[in-house]
């Protein structure tokens, strides 16, 4: 039986579900040399700014029980060296390519996406709007109004799929989902990283030079999937799913708890080719269970009434 991995989001063709996260594998090089990029259903570049950043300095990441902390705080080229350099090495893949963007304030996103409305490969932006790492990144993650603002204004300068990424740092993540769907997003994807510290009991100190960090990995997996299925029944739009993902079996969790598509993080700092032995291993499930498409999964969520 042929099993079809394809998924569709906002016209976009993806030949597997798997993405990468952002800021897990750079801007791909690193992935290329061990697997061919054209293997992923997308690859989500690290974030972009304006300006370079050199982000905060080390110790930057830690690692925690289940999981790691990070707190690198954006650190990146700048948007004319990644149009300049990093994008054309992306282009010689058969695979979206979905530039995640960041920004203090909504003019940042606009003239970002401005600059790649100009890039026939920048198949996608997902605007990094919940980066607990950075002093302004929270502002538009935590308010509905900004949010619908800074997505409205983007659609407007760029063409392409815009994709709102959520952060799980809030009192209510489907407000702020239905607010990105009213400014016209065409997708959502979630959670970004939980707010975490961690301490070292010889110094005294915390272990990261910003003191807090993002918490990913395998312990925030149960709360990505129960904010995907709340986003997933308040919109009508997509969901791109992170959060703790290492596993085919961890993947169709978050299919059908609505997501349509994934992005693998922290996994990938183990086994970089940890997306390859995934859609091996859902095509594998699905032909198990005598499913011929993985869409055939996507919110069949049975709960309890």
């Amino acid at each position: 039986m042929s099993i079809d991995l394809s998924v569709n989001i906002a016209g976009v063709e993806f030949k597997n579900p798997i993405l990468t996260a952002s800021g897990t594998c750079g801007y791909g090089e690193e992935l290329a040399d061990l697997f061919s990029l054209s293997r992923l259903g997308g690859i989500v570049t690290k974030s972009i700014t304006v300006k370079p950043r050199l982000g905060h300095p080390p110790p930057r990441t830690a690692e925690t029980e289940s999981g790691m902390l990070n707190a690198i705080g954006l650190a990146n080229v700048g948007v004319d060296e990644f149009i300049e350099k990093k994008l054309p090495f992306l282009e010689k893949f058969d695979t979206v390519v979905v530039v995640n963007v960041a920004g203090a304030k909504i003019q940042e996103y606009v003239e970002i996406c401005t600059r790649l409305a100009d890039c026939p490969r920048a198949d996608m932006v997902e605007l990094n709007f919940s980066c607990p790492n950075v002093e302004e990144g929270m502002g538009i993650a935590t308010s509905a109004v900004l949010a619908e603002r800074a997505v409205a204004e983007v659609k407007k300068v760029f063409g392409g799929p815009v994709i709102a990424k959520l952060s799980p740092n809030v009192t209510d993540i489907a407000e702020i989902a239905q607010a990105c769907e009213s400014g016209g997003a065409d997708a959502v994807s979630l959670i970004n990283t939980l707010v975490g510290m961690a301490v070292d009991i010889e110094t005294f100190r915390p272990r990261l030079t910003n003191n807090t960090g993002g918490l990913s990995g395998p312990a925030i997996k149960p709360v990505a999937l129960a904010m995907v299925h709340k986003v997933y029944q308040a919109v009508k739009i997509p969901i791109v799913g992170i959060g703790g993902i290492a596993t085919a079996d961890d993947v169709i969790e978050f299919l059908l708890c609505g997501a349509a598509a994934i992005e693998i993080g922290t996994a990938l700092f183990v086994e970089p080719d940890t997306p390859v032995k995934i859609a091996r291993d859902l095509k594998k499930y699905l032909s198990k269970n005598k499913f011929d498409s993985v869409k055939q999964l996507i919110g069949q969520l049975r709960i309890y009434s």
